[in-house]
């Protein structure tokens, strides 16, 4: 018998030693329990003897005693493995904290239905009392109104130790943290509340925290080119639609953009043939604004209108800034003077900020996530094959959420403090957008088709995604297909129907119109779920957070917040004007730590596909996981050969980079 706790001590595969009399109790088919006596100090393997034929193991249970005048020493179990005279091996995954003096049971690890275990009253009764627990454990809590429902903690410390992130990657975070603001605080920035003199001032902030993706931001933001390409490849690729009719409170008309436009063509020829686009950021209408400092914040709502040239460019050709035209809402456009079209487009990123931080971002991964979370870890049991399948998925992720809650979002927090929303702004600004969330916006190929940017030119992140959407969906379809291998076990899995009724409930509050479902019904609509769960928490994810610093870090280029009106006519933009409406020194300081530090991985990475925690005990599961590894393993060599010809390389779905979970 070998115990194994390897890969979550202080140092990822030390061996840890436990100051504790342990107890292993084995549970078979055919005998009565094997106590072995009792085990000290070391984790190692181990010789049991027994005159009697055990038949098949069902379950070990784990006991920790105290031991002398010792302390309570914490111990974390990967698996148990037995292995018989006989030379069969029966894994037992574990992979959790013994704290405390208590009992752990666990299941041999082949994967069950509850029908499976129809006829063991002993492990539908473990079944039961897992869930029990868990559900005691993970209890949900309301953080804010409106917004997706959470888990109930006050503070890191009331987290369950199996949920907190390990010791390498929580000091990593700080570290990396403290550094980031020592260097600032050297340079004294930290404490300036004036007005950036300068833009190129702002190129000063950090000595070391640059990437090639932010020098290249700095130095051709004023483009147009490369802010449409940001709707394309930028940190927030969501947003983009085609434009099939001018909007009627967006009056563009064709003496307005004509020369913006290819020769010989017009506004209405170029809209039915599919090379308009919009965003519009009506969702921000009615949300409230900020005031940092004592000095108020401002929020526009604009409406921008892109083109999609000959050359495959996409380039914006106007910008409304509210959703009301009329003479106090000019159009801008790109023959305005520089200065008046270039504040016109940082409103537009300014806008766009706020959709990708509390929309695109917080809401449909981070919050969505912790929805799949605690649904499984409350109605999904170890032995479930969807409770094995997703929790490489799931992992940290209650962990930087409830941080999240209790370190940027919150009254006070960073958010508060850096941007036109603030708190106030950005609770109902969730909350709103949750109220709108779909099902099939969440669904990548629906989402493409509906947004109607199938046929844009250069769109690496929809290329990208695409192709990790199919490899997961195969991955996934192919586990279903093996564990159900029918309809009727999917509408009869009690469990299945749990999670995914709390999932529509919790996540996507009940509504029957955000076409989510509260149950499922075959194993197309299973395999079509669990693809959406897997590929929000891993690539989606991926997407919208790495290259925030990339694209952010060049303040003009995404600014936090605004600090004066949005203009009511055109003319009066100048370099002096714009300085005074960026946030000032302090607050641009205090948004670039924030940025920096939820852009960068810290330690304890688990790259996409890969699952070094073993929770599948048979054969089939193990080799698919291995075409999955294969399969991206192909995507990412047919993204490095295309980046290779790019002079910005889209690199942020690549699975190389892209963390099975969100833990960010």
């Amino acid at each position: 018998m070998l115990l194994n706790n390897t890969g979550k001590d202080f140092i990822p595969g030390a061996v840890s030693y436990l100051l504790s009399p342990f107890w292993i109790l084995i549970l078979s088919s055919s005998s009565e329990p094997i106590l072995p006596s009792c085990l000290m100090v070391t984790v190692d393997e181990y010789d049991i003897s027994n005159e009697e034929d055990l038949g098949d193991f069902l379950m070990v249970r784990l006991h920790k005693d105290p031991y002398l005048f010792f302390p309570e020493d914490s111990w974390y179990c990967s698996f148990v493995q037995i292995t018989t005279p006989q030379g069969e091996t029966y894994h037992f995954p574990c992979y959790q904290w013994m704290e405390g003096y208590r009992t752990l049971e666990l299941r041999e690890g082949t994967a069950k239905l509850i029908c499976d275990d129809a006829g063991s009253p002993l492990l539908l009764q473990h079944r039961s009392e897992e869930l029990k627990s868990r559900q005691e454990a993970y209890r949900w809590d309301v953080f804010a109104p409106g917004m997706p429902r959470c888990l109930e903690v006050e503070s890191l410390e009331e987290m369950d130790t199996n949920s907190k992130f390990n010791f390498t990657k929580i000091s990593g975070f700080l570290l990396k943290s403290k550094l980031t603001t020592l260097e600032l605080k050297l340079k004294g920035f930290m404490n300036r509340t004036e007005s950036w003199k300068k833009l190129s001032d702002m190129r000063n902030i950090f000595w070391f925290n640059k990437t090639p993706v932010s020098e290249y931001v700095a130095e051709h933001w004023e483009e147009d080119t490369f802010f449409g390409y940001q709707y394309l490849n930028g940190v927030n690729p969501v947003v983009i639609e085609k434009c099939k009719e001018i909007p009627s409170n967006f009056p563009v008309t064709q003496e307005m953009v004509a020369g913006s436009l290819a020769e010989s063509t017009t506004l209405q020829e170029e809209v039915q043939k599919g090379n308009i686009f919009i965003v519009d950021y009506e969702i921000l209408q009615g949300i409230p604004t900020n005031t940092i400092e004592g000095e108020r914040q401002y929020l526009a709502v604009p409406l921008c209108l892109f083109y999609q040239t000959p050359t495959r460019d996409l380039i914006p050709i106007a910008i409304q800034l509210s959703q009301t035209p009329g003479p106090e809402s000019p159009i801008f456009l790109p023959s305005d003077s520089k200065w008046d079209w270039i504040l016109a487009k940082m409103w537009v990123r300014n806008a766009d900020f706020h959709v990708h931080q509390n929309i695109s971002h917080l809401l449909r991964t981070h919050l969505m996530a912790e929805i799949f979370s605690m649904a499984a870890l409350r109605q999904l049991p170890m032995c479930h094959p969807l409770f094995k399948l997703l929790i490489p998925h799931l992992r940290y992720t209650l962990q930087i959420n409830t941080l999240a809650r209790v370190r940027l979002i919150k009254e006070g927090g960073m958010m508060d403090r850096a941007t036109s929303a603030g708190f106030e702004g950005i609770v109902p600004l969730v909350a709103k957008g949750a109220s709108r969330l779909t099902y099939s916006s969440l669904c990548l190929p629906e989402d493409i088709e509906a947004r109607g940017v199938s046929a844009v030119a250069n769109y690496y992140y929809r290329d990208d995604a695409t192709k990790i959407w199919a490899a997961i969906e195969i991955f996934v379809r192919d586990m279903v297909r093996y564990y159900y291998w029918s309809d009727d076990r999917v509408q009869n899995d009690p469990e299945l129907q749990a999670w995914i009724q709390e999932v529509f409930r919790e996540g996507f509050q009940s509504r029957e119109n955000s076409g989510a479902p509260s149950s499922l019904q075959t194993m197309e609509e299973l395999s079509k779920f669990l693809t959406m769960v897997i590929f929000t928490c891993s690539a989606q994810h991926a997407a919208v957070n790495s290259g925030q610093f990339d694209f952010g870090s060049w303040i003009p280029n995404v600014p936090p917040t605004m600090r004066k009106p949005p203009p009511t006519k055109k003319g009066t933009a100048t370099l002096e004007n714009i300085l005074n409406i960026l946030p000032p020194v302090n607050i641009t300081c205090l948004a670039l730590t924030s940025l920096w530090l939820l852009s960068n991985e810290v330690g304890d990475r688990r790259l996409l596909g890969n699952f070094p925690d073993e929770h599948f005990s048979e054969s089939e599961p193990k080799r698919l996981i291995r075409v999955f590894q294969s399969r991206l393993a192909e995507i990412s060599h047919g993204i490095d050969e295309r980046n290779k010809s790019l002079a910005l390389p889209y690199e942020y779905i690549n699975p190389p980079r892209v963390e099975n979970s969100i833990q960010i």
